[in-house]
C-alpha cells in the first residue's frame, strides 16, 4: 500500500473494461467526503456587442457594451462544482473571497450548489479572484483577472488552516488547489499546508498547483504535461511520445512517493505508482471543443472516485470521461454531472495508437505487400461473416461528398452573411467547417446535420428563429448530393461508363470469393437504406448481399452498422473471431472492436481507386484497425492472412 492507495501491477488494461466500475463507483459517491481547499475564483463570461459604433464622450474612445454576462464557479470552485455534480455526499468548502460584490456573487453560488461552507471566510481586505472572458461572438478577447495582488494576513492565515485542519478530519479525500501564486497557496504556505498532510497519513490529498506543484509532500499529483516536465526540470518536448509520458509519470511518483496523473488532453491520462504506469487512452470527440473546466473535471473526478475506495486507474478512467463531457460545453465553464458520465461509458469511442496513426515511417507490413498488421491478429481465426460498410469501401459512386457539404455548411452557418462577411471571418467559418467533417467521416449524416445544426446556433449569424433541425439541413444537402450520383448512375444505365469505374480496385472479385466460401456477407451504410441498396444495384454486386443491405432509416437513434454487428453477433451467437469488418470510416471499426471482431481499415484513394490516403489511415488506426490496405488489389495476401484461403 501507498497511502491509502491500493498498489496496482504493471497494467496494459482493455479498454473496454476500463468502464466496468464505474456505474458502482459512481452510486457510491453519495457516501463519499471530499474537502476542497484553495484558490476560489469566479469565471464571468461577457458576451459584447460588436455592433456599436458609439464613442464615448468623455475619451472618445469606442463604447464596449456587454449583452450578457454570465457567471460560473472558477478555479477550486469549479472543482467543488464537479464534486456536487457527480454526486458526492458531503463536500467542504474551504477558502477565501472577498465582501466585494463578486464575492457576494460566489456566496450566492456556493450557498444554491448546497456545498458545505463552514470553513469558508470572506473578509474586506481580500479582492475575489475572477477571471473576466470578453466574447465577441464565438471569439474570447484577452481575459481581464482580478484578485492577482492578493496578500492574506497571517491572523486570516492561519483560521483557514485551522478550518482545513477540521475538514481533513472529516473527509476521505482532500484537494489542494493552487491557482494564482499571491493566492492562499504560496510557498510558505505550503509548507504549513505539509504538515497538516503529514498529521492525517489515513487520509488521501490530491493536488493540483500551477505555480508550486513540487513545494507539496505526501500528496498525489495531477499535472499536465508542461507542469509535469517543469517538476523535474525537464524540456516537454522530450516527453510528447507515450513513453516519455510514462517515464515522466514514473519519475514523478517515485520522486513523491505517491501516485501521479499526467494529463495529456485528447491523448487521455497516464498513472503511475512508483515505476508502474497505466495509460488510460484519448477519447474521440467529434463536436467542437473548449478546454475551460476539463482540468477540474479530471481532478473532482479523481477525488471523488478514490473516496470511494477505488484504484487509481479506476479513478482515472472516470476521470478520463468527465473531462471528455466537459470539452464539449463551449463558452463556459463546463462540469460533468453524474449522469452524464453513466451515459457516457454505454458507448466510450478511445482513440487507439494515436503515435502509430500520425507516423507512417512506423508501419509494419506483411512481407511483399502494402497491407499494414497492426499488433497481433488472433491466432483462432475463423471467419463465417464479412461486413462491409459501402461508400470508400467498396464504392465510389459518393465521391466528392466533401466538396458538397463544405460549401452548404458554409451558406448554413453564415446565413444571409454568406457574402458579406470579411475574409478573416470567412476563411475562419471555413476551417471549422474542415476540421467538422474530418472528425465525423464515416458517422451517419444526420448525425453529422445535428452537429451543423448546432455549429449554427453557436456561430450567431442566423437568427435563432432560423436555425433548422438536423432534418431540415439533411434535405438540403442532399438535394445537391443525389444530383451529382444519380448523373453518375445515369451514366452506367446508359453504359457510358461501367461498375468498375467507380468500384475500389478488386472489391468485386472479393466479395465473390467470399461469397463462393459461404461467408454472409452485409452491407452496413450511413447512407439512407433505400438509397445505398438502389446504389449497390447499380453497381452490380447487390445480389451477393442477399438482401442483407443496411442503411439509415431517419432516426438519429438508429446506427445502422452498429444495429447490424449486433443482430449478428446475437442471431449466430458469434465470438469475435468468427466475423470481420471491412470500412474506411471509424464507426463501423469501432463498433467491431468494441465487439472483438477482426477490423480491416481500408485507407482508399476514392479518386483514383487504388493506393493510400494516409489521412483515412491515421483515421482506421485511432479507431482500432488491426488490418489497413488501400485496396483489395493484393486479395491473395489479405486472403491468407484472414486465414480464408
Amino acid at each position: 500500500m501507498i497511502g491509502s492507495y491500493p498498489v496496482l501491477p504493471r497494467l496494459s488494461p482493455n479498454v473496454h473494461d476500463l468502464s466496468a466500475d464505474i456505474p458502482a463507483m459512481l452510486r457510491r459517491m453519495s457516501g463519499a467526503r471530499v474537502a476542497v481547499f484553495g484558490d476560489f475564483c469566479i469565471d464571468a463570461y461577457w458576451d459584447m456587442c460588436d455592433n456599436s459604433h458609439e464613442l464615448s464622450i468623455e475619451t472618445g474612445l469606442p463604447v464596449r457594451r456587454v449583452r450578457t454576462q454570465r457567471y460560473f464557479l472558477g478555479g477550486a470552485g469549479s472543482v467543488l462544482a464537479n464534486l456536487l455534480e457527480m454526486g458526492v455526499g458531503c463536500v467542504r468548502a474551504v477558502g477565501l473571497a472577498g465582501t466585494d460584490i463578486f464575492g457576494d456573487q460566489l456566496r450566492s453560488m456556493l450557498v444554491n450548489r448546497a456545498a458545505d461552507t463552514s470553513g469558508f471566510l470572506f473578509d474586506a481586505n481580500w479582492q475575489t479572484m475572477v477571471y473576466a472572458k470578453p466574447y465577441f461572438g464565438m471569439r474570447e478577447e484577452s481575459r481581464i483577472d482580478f484578485g492577482a495582488f492578493n496578500s492574506v494576513s497571517p491572523e486570516l492565515l492561519s483560521v483557514l488552516l485551522h478550518n482545513l485542519e477540521v475538514a481533513v478530519g472529516e473527509s476521505d479525500v482532500v484537494i489542494l488547489n493552487q491557482q494564482f501564486p499571491t493566492g492562499l497557496s504560496s510557498m510558505d504556505t505550503i509548507a504549513q499546508i505539509n504538515q497538516i498532510v503529514d498529521a492525517h497519513p489515513e487520509t488521501i490529498f490530491l493536488v493540483d498547483a500551477r505555480h508550486y506543484a513540487d513545494q507539496y509532500r505526501g500528496s498525489a499529483l495531477k499535472l499536465n504535461m508542461s507542469e509535469a516536465a517543469e517538476l523535474l526540470g525537464e524540456s516537454k518536448e522530450d516527453f510528447a511520445t507515450e513513453t516519455g509520458a510514462i517515464n515522466l509519470a514514473a519519475r514523478i511518483s517515485c520522486k513523491t512517493g505517491r501516485p501521479a496523473f499526467l494529463t495529456r488532453g485528447e491523448l487521455g491520462i497516464v498513472v503511475a505508482i512508483h515505476d508502474q504506469a497505466t495509460v488510460i487512452p484519448g477519447l474521440q470527440v467529434i463536436e467542437s471543443t473548449d478546454a475551460v473546466g476539463a482540468g477540474d473535471a479530471v481532478v473532482a473526478g479523481l477525488a471523488a472516485s478514490l473516496a470511494t475506495g477505488a484504484s487509481p486507474v479506476q479513478a482515472a478512467a472516470l476521470a478520463n470521461i468527465a473531462a471528455m463531457i466537459t470539452v464539449k460545453k463551449l463558452n463556459t465553464t463546463g462540469t460533468a454531472s453524474a449522469m452524464e458520465i453513466l451515459a457516457a461509458t454505454e458507448c466510450l469511442n478511445y482513440v487507439f495508437l494515436p503515435e502509430l496513426a500520425n507516423s507512417p515511417r512506423q508501419a509494419s507490413y506483411l512481407p511483399g505487400t502494402e497491407i499494414e498488421v497492426i499488433g497481433q491478429l488472433p491466432a483462432d481465426l475463423e471467419i463465417k461473416h464479412c461486413i462491409f460498410d459501402h461508400d470508400g469501401t467498396l464504392s465510389v459512386l459518393r465521391e466528392g461528398w466533401e466538396q458538397i457539404m463544405e460549401p452548404m455548411m458554409l451558406r448554413a452557418i453564415l446565413g444571409a452573411q454568406h457574402d458579406l462577411v470579411g475574409e478573416a471571418v470567412f476563411q475562419r467559418v471555413q476551417d471549422s467547417v474542415k476540421q467538422f467533417i474530418d472528425r465525423t467521416t464515416g458517422i451517419q449524416t444526420l448525425v453529422q446535420m445535428k452537429g451543423l445544426a448546432e455549429l449554427v446556433r453557436q456561430s450567431g449569424f442566423v437568427p435563432q428563429s432560423d436555425v433548422l433541425d438536423e432534418h431540415g439541413y439533411k434535405h438540403i444537402y442532399n438535394i445537391d448530393l443525389l444530383k451529382m450520383v444519380r448523373t453518375r448512375i445515369d451514366k452506367l444505365q446508359r453504359g457510358e461508363l461501367e461498375p468498375k469505374d467507380f468500384q475500389i480496385k478488386n472489391a468485386v472479385l472479393l466479395l465473390e470469393r467470399l461469397h463462393r466460401r459461404g461467408i454472409k456477407l452485409y452491407l452496413a451504410s450511413g447512407t439512407d437504406e433505400t438509397d445505398a441498396i438502389a446504389e449497390a444495384e447499380a453497381m452490380g454486386y447487390a445480389d451477393l448481399f442477399e438482401g442483407r443491405i443496411f442503411g439509415g432509416v431517419g432516426d438519429i437513434k438508429i446506427e445502422a452498422k452498429k444495429i447490424v454487428l449486433e443482430r449478428i453477433i446475437r442471431e449466430y451467437n458469434l465470438a469475435g473471431h468468427e466475423f470481420a469488418t471491412f470500412g474506411d470510416g471509424p464507426v463501423e471499426l469501432r463498433e467491431t472492436q468494441r465487439r472483438g471482431g477482426l477490423c480491416v481499415g481500408v485507407a482508399s484513394d476514392e479518386v483514383r481507386r487504388f493506393g493510400l490516403n494516409l489521412s483515412k489511415r491515421r483515421r482506421l488506426i485511432c479507431a482500432g484497425a488491426n488490418l489497413i490496405i488501400p485496396d483489395y488489389s493484393q486479395l491473395p495476401a489479405l486472403l491468407q492472412l484472414m486465414q480464408i484461403e
